[in-house]
Order: structure tokens, then C-alpha cells, then sequence
């Protein structure tokens, strides 16, 4: 007798409930930063120490913190693991809905407005105002949350990286002169938490929107077509990025041309 297909849904495990607490403990123990307690001593601390590290390096981390930036990154998926492509799309409303309303409702002044910016390194443009939370963060925490838990239990252990990448954006955040360490401490948090709320929605899509010829699927693709149209054209919060924009929007190029022949090679 033969076993039947794993379907994609059963290479994943459901999360377990004490992951569920960690948005609100990281929130938490953030509440110094959040709170300013140590400000601005804390953000001319950090910031001067990333001042060094040149500035495309900080401006490529906050890329993905992006959007259009993630699309790019992350198309190579369509072809390879569109599960997974799907995990971090699932968290994406979420993501969106917590950074708008927290930038609607609270009009937190940013760093270049408070901090005499001869004190500091500003990377781009000067931002004055709506700083709280850090948008760039918040996605990038959601981005990872929601591709690490559409991970096998295994794949999981072998790409903890995912957290340092979206470390490294909420740093760029604070390294770039646009945001508070409080700022970035909530993005991560609520970016977690779009990632767990997004898993479940993840959770109940059917198998038949991984298949190359899905339309949903061919909705994404047309999606990272637009993206390839906004690496190209725009400049994506900064000049640095000029070069990484080109470099994803080939890459993105080259996963939707793999995609087409895979979509309508398939039966």
C-alpha cells in the first residue's frame, strides 16, 4: 500500500501557543524604548556607532523593509516555493494594517525633529514627523515571521537568519537617522505578530494556489511585474539603493520569465 501525498499544508506545523506571547514580551520589554526613557541618549548612541558601516549597507537593509524591495527579493519564490511566497503575502494585509493605523492615530515626532542633527547621521531624506512605529521594520518582521513559519519544523532550525535580516532593517532604521529605538521595538512586535495572525490565514488556503497555472498565483506574478516597473523607475527611499533596485528587478525578471514557461508548461 502506498502512503499518500504530504500536501503542502502538512510539511508545516501548526505554531505552537507560547510563540503567541512573544509579540506582546517583546512589546514589553521594549517598553523603556517605546517610552523614551533613555532618549535621546539611546538613538545618538546607536546611531553614531552604525556610522561607520558605510551607507548603502544600511540603506540595502532597510530595502527590505520595502515593499516593492521584498517582491524583488522574494520572486525567485514563484518558481522554487511558492508556499512560502505565500506565507509573507498572508502577513502582508496584517502588516499594513498595524504600521497605518499606528502612524494615523499617534504623531510621534522622529529623531531629526527632537535631536540637534548636527549630532547625528541622516541618510536620505530628513523625516520630521509620524515615527512611530517603524513601518520598514514592522514589515520586515512580518515578511520573516510569515515565510519561517511556513517552514518545515527542520527548515525552520536552518534559517534563523530570516530574524537577523529583520534585525538588521530595524537597526538600518535607527542607523539611517529615521527612527527611535522605541520606534523599531513596536515594528518588531507588531511585525511578529502580523506574522503568526497571517500563518493562520495561510494555513486555510488550498493546496491548488501553490500550482504554477493557479490564477491567484498569476495574480502574484503580475504583481512582481509591477514591482520590477517600481525597482526600475522610482528610488526606493534612497539614491544608495540605485544599484540594488537594478540588480532585483533582474533578478525579478528572470524568476517571472522561469514562472511563464513553468505555468504554461504545466497540465
Amino acid at each position: 500500500m502506498f502512503a499518500p501525498p504530504l500536501l503542502p499544508h502538512a510539511l508545516s506545523s501548526p505554531v505552537a501557543r507560547w510563540v503567541w506571547w512573544l509579540p506582546l514580551v517583546l512589546f514589553v520589554l521594549g517598553a523603556p524604548l517605546w517610552l523614551q526613557v533613555w532618549e535621546p541618549a539611546l538613538f545618538i548612541a546607536i546611531n553614531q556607532w552604525c556610522a561607520p558601516v558605510a551607507a548603502p549597507v544600511w540603506t540595502g537593509l532597510s530595502l527590505l523593509g520595502n515593499g516593492w524591495g521584498i517582491l524583488g527579493v522574494t520572486a525567485p519564490l514563484l518558481v522554487l516555493a511558492p508556499r512560502l511566497m505565500w506565507g509573507w503575502l498572508c502577513a502582508a494585509p496584517f502588516a499594513i494594517l498595524f504600521a497605518r493605523t499606528g502612524k494615523f492615530f499617534i504623531e510621534s515626532p522622529r529623531p531629526a525633529a527632537v535631536v540637534d542633527n548636527n549630532q547625528m547621521r541622516v541618510v536620505g531624506e530628513l523625516l520630521h514627523n509620524v515615527s512611530m512605529p517603524s513601518g520598514h521594520t514592522l514589515t520586515a518582521f512580518a515578511v520573516a515571521a510569515g515565510i519561517f513559519f511556513a517552514l518545515t519544523p527542520a527548515q525552520r532550525r536552518r534559517h534563523a537568519w530570516l530574524w537577523l535580516l529583520a534585525a538588521g532593517t530595524g537597526l538600518s532604521r535607527i542607523a539611517v537617522g529615521a527612527h527611535w529605538p522605541g520606534d523599531v521595538a513596536v515594528g518588531a512586535s507588531l511585525g511578529l505578530l502580523s506574522g503568526l495572525l497571517g500563518h493562520q490565514l495561510w494555513m486555510r488556503l488550498a493546496p491548488r494556489h501553490w500550482a504554477p497555472r493557479a490564477w491567484s498565483l498569476r495574480l502574484v506574478a503580475a504583481l512582481v511585474a509591477l514591482a520590477v516597473f517600481h525597482l526600475l523607475t522610482e528610488e526606493l527611499d534612497f539614491a544608495e539603493n540605485q544599484p540594488a533596485q537594478w540588480v532585483l528587478a533582474a533578478v525579478a525578471v528572470l524568476s517571472l520569465l522561469a514562472f511563464a514557461r513553468q505555468s504554461f508548461k504545466a497540465k
